[in-house]
């Protein structure tokens, strides 16, 4: 539909058919658009949430959401495919502001305990979205071509939701404690998190956390790819969302409607047998939300890219094979099901969770600019060649997801340490012999306990009886 709305479009405006080669480039920008918003978004990221906070930020992004929805929506009856261009552009920096913020927001409200499960809500709710697109996207509601725009309009529901719900839920604590320095504010925030009026505790160790880092400001980018104490914490990260992106996922939605067809399901039912890989995906990122506690982001995170790897193997092989018998074809789309499974009960989640708690609150802006930008630009650049490879490869470009997942399954058996349950100093430590270097606020803290250690062991008599004199005189 939107093809046939560039040509309709161009041919309104210049009375001739667009070229071919002009409606791939227009396609192809449209597509790609999205993830340069997204970068654009992730690097603003860090300048609105020093002046915003976590909250606001999300806030004011829903104006994003609900202008790029406004353009797309009314981009046919406006007879200009630019609205739809800038409009998914705008679309993209919402994305990307809210791909920061948000996993940032849900990490500093999250006790330690459920930290992984309330991180594994932000897959949890993209999976949704897949699979509500999908649904609407059914000729019987708004999959067709006289309906298709207000399928992008229906992106202001959830911006105006957030809208009339946000408001009520307070600040991120840590944020308020931190860079605000509002001890009262932070604690009303814990109070209405944890649903409790004793926050003693909560407060005192967050209180600890600030006291470390009473002098640090927040890093920059440069800074913390510099810094030598979170270096395999910076390089964990990238590989992270690295193969996040590359693990070849994108590119299943590309061939997923043409194993649908070779299996001989009718091309008008296929918009509803692909209703499963939505379906599958929401439950396999609800399933990883209940058990990430249990089990751990390292099993779920090796697990997930390791069984990826077994099934795009297989995918090869049945492709390949889809010929010989008439049964192949349906064991091509189990392979799909089971990838998109894989995928979304580990990999889909946990890289934004373990950005959240590789680093702490000064550094942890600049570390999601950096995993946002891998990630975008892994996006723009798995859309920009795919095509190619599938061109070169044929069935056998799967076997390259295959090899990044193993790649990327490997690292994380050997680098990657459990986070699950642990404060940020007990990870930061876990990375220090690999890292050979402590962070700053450990060593001020190794030398304030040493230099206390030496008072109590030592003391010196005439300063005890000068402070002695000065209580007695007060």
């Amino acid at each position: 539909y939107i093809k046939a709305f560039y040509n309709g479009t161009w041919y309104r405006r210049h009375g001739q058919p667009i070229d071919p080669d002009t409606l791939t480039l227009l396609w192809s920008v449209t597509v790609s658009i999205f993830a340069i918003g997204g970068l654009v978004g992730t690097l603003m990221v860090k300048m609105i949430g020093k002046f915003l906070g976590r909250k606001s930020t999300l806030l004011v992004n829903n104006g994003f959401a609900i202008s790029a929805a406004l353009l797309m929506a009314c981009s046919l009856r406006a007879g200009t495919f630019e609205m739809l261009i800038v409009g998914r552009f705008i679309m993209g920096v919402d994305g990307g502001i809210a791909l920061s913020a948000l996993p940032m927001y849900l990490n500093e409200i999250s006790p330690k305990e459920i930290r992984g499960s309330l991180g594994q809500v932000t897959a949890i709710f993209i999976c949704i979205g897949v699979f509500s697109g999908q649904l609407l996207g059914l000729p019987e509601l708004l999959g067709r071509e006289s309906t298709w725009p207000y399928l992008f309009g229906v992106i202001i529901v959830p911006a105006l939701v957030q809208l009339a719900s946000l408001p009520f839920l307070p600040e991120s604590p840590r944020y308020l404690l931190f860079e605000k320095h509002d001890e009262a504010g932070a604690m009303k925030a814990f109070q209405t998190f944890l649903g409790k009026t004793d926050v003693s505790q909560e407060l005192e160790e967050a209180l600890a956390e600030s006291r470390v880092q009473r002098n640090l400001r927040l890093v920059s980018v440069l800074e913390l790819l510099r810094a030598p104490f979170v270096r395999w914490q910076v390089i964990t990260v990238i590989i992270t969302m690295a193969s996040y992106q590359l693990c070849g996922l994108n590119a299943i939605w590309f061939y997923t409607n043409s194993i649908f067809g070779k299996a001989g399901i009718p091309q008008d039912k296929i918009p509803y047998i692909t209703l499963s890989t939505g379906g599958i995906e929401t439950l396999a990122a609800i399933f990883s939300g209940l058990v990430i506690e249990r089990l751990g982001r390292r099993p779920l995170l090796i697990g997930g890219f390791g069984l990826m790897a077994l099934f795009f193997g297989t995918l090869t092989a049945t492709l390949t094979l889809q010929d010989q018998a008439p049964w192949v074809p349906y064991l091509s789309i189990v392979c799909i099901l089971a990838i998109i499974a894989s995928f979304c009960s580990g990999p889909g989640g946990i890289p934004f969770i373990l950005t959240g708690e590789f680093f702490q609150q000064s550094e942890r802006p600049a570390a999601f600019m950096i995993a946002g930008t891998v990630n975008w630009l892994s996006n723009f650049a798995v859309g920009l060649l795919f095509p190619f490879i599938q061109k070169s490869l044929d069935s056998y470009c799967f076997l390259v997801f295959a090899t990044i997942c193993i790649a990327g399954a490997t690292y994380f058996y050997f680098v990657l340490p459990e986070t699950k349950n642990r404060t940020h100093a007990e990870i930061s430590q876990a990375f220090a012999k690999r890292n050979k270097a402590q962070p700053p606020e450990v060593k001020a803290d190794s030398a304030m306990t040493e230099e206390k250690a030496n008072s109590q062991t030592e003391p010196d008599s005439s300063s005890t009886l000068d402070s002695y004199g000065q209580n007695k005189i007060v």
